[in-house]
């Protein structure tokens, strides 16, 4: 029977799902049955820390357990009741202009014996798996952001643990917002798309949302609390995402270092909203950053039922040698689209038909015409 070595890695910001998705992958590539069905004799090496554990793996040493670590059925038995990655991660990028080490990368995966790679990842993971497989590597991708923001799937890992995240946390601090007559503005994650502050908004009955496809206006805003205050509401929640502005203002960037794929730190909108809250309303106003915390916390049951298909997903396409390829999930079914397919154009919150862009909300229609 012939052996085909399958290498695995996360890279990016961690999220629940990833450690569901290894899990099955390893299962399913290593289920004696399949195996036999296959005539293949699949073994599954896990690549530590993303991109960073090719980049500084010694060709000296190929087994050092710093760097890599074999993967079998009874060690990930119960990796899918855990969050985050057991592999590790990274922001490592071998493409760096800075410092290109792409051809390292491709020499340890030579040097590894790996016939193919999984990624798992989002657009920065899968830009650089693009480049490989460019480069004659084969690559499988599977999709993880709590952005949600790739285009080509209608979920990536994490999103939903996320979200549960940001209800949770809201459902608390209702509690001391309606105990003191506060207004509480909390700001979620979200570069570039609102699907974070938009979902975990209308499942926690937030007052406002504010999101990075629609610049908001401050005394809007003022005008909306005002107006809910005068209709008797005790407190509000307003939620803000990262990469929210203000009309004719700009993003707010915690500093302006960059990270490897180009990226600065955002955050600091919350905080601005909150004091802009609080000087035009002359209401008490609080802010709270979720920051890291919307990456924490085990999987929900929907992250590992996912994790569970896309990690079978992606043995399928290795069984079918069809490389190149992510696995996405497409008006209702797992299915899989060219990894190109999967970068450039983000997935954004279409303004027209999700927002609500008078009550800064959620639409109030979804059968009827909007007004």
């Amino acid at each position: 029977m012939k052996r085909y070595r399958v290498g695995i890695l996360s890279g990016g910001g961690d999220c629940a799902g990833i450690n569901p998705a290894i899990k099955w992958v390893v299962k399913s590539a290593l289920d004696t049955r399949l195996s036999a069905e296959r005539d293949m004799q699949y073994e599954v090496l896990g690549i530590k820390n993303g991109w960073d554990g090719l980049m500084s793996l010694d060709p000296a040493n190929p087994t050092d357990q710093n760097y890599t670590m074999p993967l079998t059925e009874d060690l990930v038995r119960t990796w899918d009741r855990y969050g985050g990655t057991n592999l590790g991660s990274s922001r490592a990028n071998p493409y760096n202009p800075r410092n290109d080490v792409s051809r390292t990368v491709i020499r340890n995966i030579e040097l590894l014996g790996l016939d193919t790679l999984v990624a798992i990842g989002g657009d920065d993971t899968l830009g650089v798996a693009s480049r490989l497989s460019r480069e004659g590597v084969r690559v499988v991708g599977i999709p993880k952001t709590i952005d949600k923001d790739l285009p080509g799937t209608d979920y990536t890992l994490g999103f939903e643990t996320a979200m549960n995240v940001v209800v949770e946390c809201v459902d608390r601090l209702r509690t001391t917002a309606g105990s003191h007559r506060r207004v509480f503005v909390v700001e979620t994650m979200g570069r570039h798309a609102g699907w974070l502050a938009l979902e975990g908004g209308e499942s926690s009955g937030a007052y406002i949302i504010l999101i990075p496809e629609y610049d908001f206006s401050m005394e809007h805003v003022n005008e909306l609390l005002l107006d809910g205050r005068r209709s008797g509401a005790r407190y509000e929640i307003v939620i803000v995402a990262e990469g929210a502005k203000p009309a004719g203002g700009r993003e707010f960037v915690r500093d302006d270092r960059l990270d490897s794929f180009g990226h600065r730190a955002l955050g600091g909108v919350g905080e601005s909203v909150a004091r802009a809250i609080q000087d035009g309303t002359g209401v008490e106003t609080r802010s709270m950053v979720l920051s890291h915390l919307q990456r924490g916390g085990v999987p929900c049951a929907y992250d590992r039922r996912m994790g569970r298909y896309f990690g079978i997903a992606a043995v399928d396409l290795i069984v079918a040698k069809d490389f190149g390829k992510m696995v996405a999930f497409k008006n209702g079914q797992v299915t899989a689209i060219p990894i190109d397919d999967a970068l450039g154009n983000p997935h954004l919150v279409d303004v027209r038909t999700q927002y609500d862009t008078v009550r800064y909300n959620g639409r109030r229609t979804i059968l009827g015409q909007s007004t």
